[in-house]
């Protein structure tokens, strides 16, 4: 009797253990930094994702636990040759993520290894494409292509490229020696081109400033002729409507402002004046008096 009681216990002890190990297989929490691939029998039957799970005990086991987390390369350089045959040394960087964990465990063995190879492959075809001073130019578009060519690369493995970038493009000695003498050339250039420019304008402009001030010269002669044209019409008006006597008092006028103008001179004047000009000044302070 104790040997059957003690031959029970052990049963269901047994029982017991293997249904809390049947719950703890059967039962599978994955993190939310990664995703679980499962396989039945060797082969792919399902991908956990995160949180609280249930497989088929015995049946299912986790073959791989791929982290979903984003991903750095480390810094890679390459060579590279224009079509204009520079040697260029490129420094790119790539982050990326998986997507698909089946796709990568299953269709790509070192996923590092083959994007980084990719990308060099891809950078060497671009840049093979153009020349040095377009790859220094456009350098986003440059960066836009690679970016593109390895997101399409890297599709069937279930990974996405979400940063590709190209970091330095480094020349040889030799090559920056020349790069640096027609830059300054193209300064000297540019220098030279200023200077003829500015003396040009500084021309341009003293031309206009003659042409501005014989234009405005022009237009006082002009107003000068016509003020004379007016006083001279004035004058004639009025000997046509008084008769000589009118132009007899200008002359006067004029004679003794003449006059007027000589005496007030600096200094002391010695003038001789003929006899007909004595007489002249008298009969023009006698008409300008009677007037």
């Amino acid at each position: 009797m104790p040997n059957e009681l003690l031959g029970s216990g052990a049963a269901f002890l047994a029982i017991a253990l293997l249904i809390i190990v049947t719950l703890y297989k059967a039962v599978r929490i994955v993190p939310q930094s990664q995703k679980f691939v499962v396989e039945r029998f060797g082969r792919l039957h399902s991908v956990l994702g995160p949180g609280l799970n249930l497989v088929v005990p015995y049946l299912d086991r986790i073959a791989h636990k791929v982290s979903v987390l984003e991903r750095q390369l480390p810094t890679a350089r390459q060579d590279a040759i224009t079509t204009d045959n520079v040697l260029v040394q490129v420094e790119t960087s790539v982050f990326y993520r998986i997507i698909s964990p089946e796709k990568t465990v299953y269709r790509i063995r070192d996923v590092d290894a083959a994007i980084a190879t990719t990308v060099a492959g891809i950078v060497r075809s671009e840049i093979g494409k153009m020349e040095l001073d377009q790859v220094q130019s456009n350098r986003n578009e440059l960066t836009a292509n690679i970016r593109e060519h390895v997101r399409a690369m890297v599709d069937d493995w279930g990974i996405e490229v979400t940063r590709a970038e190209i970091l330095d493009v480094a020349l040889d000695e030799a090559t920056r020696q020349a790069m640096m003498q027609q830059l300054n050339a193209e300064r000297a250039r540019r220098a030279q081109v200023t200077e003829a420019e500015g003396k040009k304008r500084a021309v341009e402009l003293n031309a206009d400033a003659e042409l501005y001030a014989a234009e405005q010269e022009a237009k006082a002669r002009r107003i000068l002729s016509d003020a004379e044209a007016y006083a001279t019409s004035t004058i004639a008006a009025a000997i046509k409507e008084n008769g000589i006597e009118a132009a007899q008092y200008q002359v006067a006028l004029k004679q003794v402002e003449a006059l007027t103008a000589v005496g007030q001179g600096a200094g002391k004047q010695t003038i001789i004046v003929p006899a007909q000009a004595l007489e002249a000044f008298g009969d023009a302070f006698k008409m300008l008096k009677g007037r």
